[in-house]
């Protein structure tokens, strides 16, 4: 982690073709991941309460299946569509963790192995014209916002992986593989969010190998606390208050 305080502005936007390798990195580490798990720590309950280390998985795996696959995707957004209560994205993954329900963890992380490629070629080809003028309505507490196709293929479907990775980790015990090339980059550009999101002055200090310092402004509030657990609780997955309880999208 470097030393120095750095404005906030220095924080690059991540483009497209970053983007595509930091999804194939994520998906190779959560692969990784998952190929070392014992058995007993499949049905280790997760911060999700519904889902178990093999649903969540199950999740991460139909995501990578439709993000490969129009028509997949197509099928799960329809399933979603038909929901007659809650919001979308919940019953879409709802669908997608049923209809994987029979795969054993061998099965499932083979085909999350063979998903992953076919996943980022997908995006990776998605046109420009298409990632900038498709508009997506989002469900609370974002549902204020329109997302473009470019930030789903870009931002969201990777960070998503990245969290699920820290939930499993988490759920199990085994240690994340962090590196400030990777990690540290999908964290300064959650932090980079969350700035814009809340736009107050501050200083951030995050610790860890996926850790960085910035500020933004004068005389702004002063946080200091672990990389991964700035994104935890931003993802609404611990209590948060005054500049932390701005959620950022996973």
């Amino acid at each position: 982690m470097t030393t120095t305080m750095t404005d906030l502005s220095a924080i690059g936007v991540i483009g497209h073709d970053e983007a595509m390798v930091l999804a194939e990195t994520e998906f190779s580490r959560t692969v990784g991941l998952l190929r070392q798990l014992p058995g007993d720590q499949w049905h280790r309950p997760t911060v999700c309460e519904l889902w178990d280390v093999q649903a969540m998985v199950a999740h991460v795996l139909g995501m990578a299946e439709a993000q490969g696959s129009f028509r997949q995707f197509a099928r799960d957004f329809n399933a979603a569509r038909k929901r007659t209560h809650g919001a979308m994205i919940d019953a879409m993954t709802a669908a997608q963790v049923r209809e994987r329900a029979g795969l054993t963890p061998a099965q499932l992380v083979d085909r999350l192995a063979e998903a992953a490629p076919r996943a980022v070629r997908a995006r990776r080809r998605t046109p420009a014209l298409l990632r900038w003028a498709i508009r997506m309505r989002q469900d609370p507490p974002f549902d204020a916002r329109r997302w473009k196709l470019g930030y789903l293929i870009d931002t969201i479907f990777t960070r998503d992986t990245w969290m699920h990775r820290l939930d499993i980790c988490r759920a199990t015990g085994q240690e994340m593989v962090l590196t400030p090339g990777h990690d540290g980059r999908l964290v300064a550009d959650v932090a980079a969010e969350w700035a814009r999101s809340h736009g107050q002055p501050f200083s951030l200090t995050l610790t860890g190998p996926a850790g960085g310092r910035w500020r933004a402004g004068n005389n702004g509030e002063h946080l200091e606390l672990d990389a991964l657990e700035f994104c935890w609780i931003l993802a609404g997955r611990a209590p948060s208050a005054g500049l932390l309880a701005t959620r950022v999208p996973f």
